[in-house]
């Protein structure tokens, strides 16, 4: 059964920048969803206005995003997220006005 055995081929750095890769898109995902649930609990159960329930969470996300070393790509997300929330809340607004 020993015998059957194969030593591995990757190369050692290849194996540690996928863990870190990883890793990294383990925190995006996580910190991403805290801000949805900041967001959610803010607006739906503190009757916070929607704006400013968006202004805390992005900015939150970008301290959040800057002090784990996240850089420019963190930045854009989150200015993408907010842009999409912005878009979907005018259209929100629209409907209702409609109705």
């Amino acid at each position: 059964m020993a015998d059957d055995y194969t030593r591995g081929e990757m190369d050692i750095e290849a194996q540690k920048s996928m863990y870190v890769g990883t890793m990294k898109a383990g925190a995006w995902g996580a910190i991403i969803t805290l801000l949805m649930l900041a967001y959610a609990t803010f607006t739906l159960s503190m009757g916070m206005p929607w704006l400013v329930a968006l202004v805390v969470c992005a900015g939150a996300g970008i301290v959040i995003g800057l002090g784990m070393g996240f850089g420019g790509a963190w930045i854009a997300t989150i200015v993408a997220l907010s842009g999409l929330a912005v878009f979907i809340q005018v259209l929100i607004i629209l409907f209702q006005m409609a109705l």
